[in-house]
């Protein structure tokens, strides 16, 4: 029996956390126009945050073999982190500088398989409550190819001012 090995190299740039001078959305923007680094979950995994408007944010990733469980489909723990990559940063598109979230609670509906041929899946999310302390949200995996319903999900956040 011969076996086949696949190697996967990831490289990444430490981390720039908010430090509270940009709202949420002009902190967004920068991360997808380049003036600060991705966090290295994003290319860790190989998903990108594509845009944001208020309320709003759009996540595009291409699943690998890498990502396959023992079943031979994409983890669901994949679409679980795209899920919740895409509605904290809807959150965080409606908090002003000096404020930050984090996920208490995400509830994640898979609706079929993906595998590494499906293609890119996006992930939409747009927030439904943003309030003083909390905040919900909802969002849609969908591929990019087929149109279909992967799965679908929704968070509860914290809000939270961002020490100095």
């Amino acid at each position: 029996m011969t076996t086949t090995i696949n190697s996967r190299t990831h490289s990444w740039v430490p981390p720039t956390p908010p430090t509270g001078e940009l709202s949420g959305l002009d902190f967004l923007r920068a991360l997808i126009d380049g003036e600060i680094p991705p966090p290295p979950i994003a290319g860790t995994l190989g998903f990108t945050l594509v845009h944001v408007e208020p309320g709003k944010a759009i996540f595009e990733g291409e699943p690998g073999e890498h990502l396959y469980n023992p079943l031979g489909s994409i983890h669901g723990g994949y679409y679980a982190t795209l899920l919740d990559s895409a509605l904290g940063c809807a959150v965080m598109t409606r908090l002003t500088a000096g404020f930050g979230y984090t996920t208490t609670q995400l509830g994640v509906h898979m609706t079929r398989p993906a595998f590494a041929h499906t293609g890119i899946l996006r992930c939409e999310a747009n927030t439904v409550h943003v309030g003083r302390t909390t905040a919900t949200a909802e969002a849609r995996l969908v591929g990019v190819n087929d149109g279909k319903l992967y799965a679908h999900g929704t968070t509860a956040c914290a809000i939270f001012p961002i020490a100095p």
